[in-house]
C-alpha cells in the first residue's frame, strides 16, 4: 500500500504515467505506445518497461501479445494503493474519495474503539498516548500532524486485539494522510487533540460505549473539516 519510492528518471516515469493513467488522460482499453512515450519523456526502452511493470503492479496496466500494453478498467485499480490515491486526489477525484473514506471509516473505526476499550493492554494505552502527545506536539508541522494521526488510528485498530483489523490500517492510513493533508493545509483546522482525547479516555476506563460515541463524535467532526476544506455539504 505504500507510495512508490523509486528516485531519479524511473521513478519520475512511474508518477507521470500514473498520474495520467488515473486522470483520465487515456480511457480504458487504450493501448500505449510505449516507444513514443519514451521518446516524449526521453527515456530508454528499459526505463520505460521497469515503470510499466510498476504501474501493471498497481493495476492500471497490462500488456498483452498481440495488443500490447493497455489501460485496465478502474475496477482492476489498486485503488488502496497510496500513489493511486494520490493521483486521484490530483486529478479531481478527491470528492468520491473522501466521501468512501469516511463511509470505511464510519464502519469500522466505532467498532474498534469498543472493542479496544474491552480489550486494550497497558502497552496499547503508551501506544495511543504517545501518538496524542505527538499529535500535539505537531501543532503547525503538517507531516509530523499526519505521522501523529496515523499513528493513533493504528495503535486504536491493534488496541482491539484482532490481528485482522489491525492490519485495516493498511486501508485506512493511505486516505487518512491524503485527508490530514486537504484538512491541514487551509491553516485554520480545529485542533485534533481533544476529540482524539476522549477516545483515548474512554478506552482507558475500559468503557465500550463511551468509547464508540466519541469515535462517532470525531469522525462526524472530521466529516465537517473535510467538506469545508473541499468547500462540500458536510455529509452529503
Amino acid at each position: 500500500m505504500a507510495s512508490y519510492s523509486g528516485r531519479g528518471v524511473h521513478g519520475q516515469v512511474v508518477q507521470r504515467l500514473g498520474a495520467r493513467i488515473v486522470g483520465g488522460h487515456w480511457a480504458e482499453g487504450d493501448v500505449l505506445d510505449v516507444r513514443a512515450l519514451g521518446d516524449e519523456l526521453d527515456v530508454s526502452l528499459t526505463v520505460m518497461r521497469e515503470s510499466l511493470k510498476v504501474l501493471a503492479g498497481k493495476g492500471l496496466i497490462d500488456a498483452r501479445q498481440k495488443r500490447g500494453t493497455y489501460v485496465r478498467p478502474r475496477s482492476a485499480w489498486n485503488l488502496l494503493d497510496a500513489d493511486v490515491i494520490r493521483w486521484r486526489m490530483a486529478g479531481g477525484d478527491g470528492e468520491r474519495l473522501m466521501r468512501d473514506l469516511t463511509d470505511v471509516r464510519s464502519v469500522v473505526e466505532p467498532a474498534a474503539a469498543h472493542r479496544a476499550a474491552l480489550r486494550r493492554s497497558d502497552a496499547d494505552l503508551t501506544a495511543l498516548e504517545a501518538a496524542l502527545t505527538a499529535m500535539e506536539r505537531a501543532r503547525g508541522d503538517l507531516p509530523a500532524e499526519a505521522d501523529a494521526d496515523a499513528a493513533f488510528h493504528r495503535a486504536l485498530l491493534a488496541a482491539t486485539g484482532n490481528e485482522l483489523l489491525a492490519r485495516f490500517d493498511l486501508i485506512l492510513e493511505p486516505g487518512l494522510r491524503e485527508r490530514d493533508r486537504l484538512v491541514h493545509a487551509r491553516g485554520d483546522a480545529d485542533d485534533p487533540v481533544p476529540s482524539h482525547r476522549r477516545v483515548l479516555d474512554a478506552v482507558r476506563d475500559r468503557d465500550a460505549p463511551r468509547a464508540e460515541l466519541a469515535m462517532l463524535d470525531l469522525l462526524a467532526k472530521a466529516a465537517e473539516d473535510v467538506g469545508a476544506a473541499a468547500s462540500l455539504p458536510p455529509g452529503d
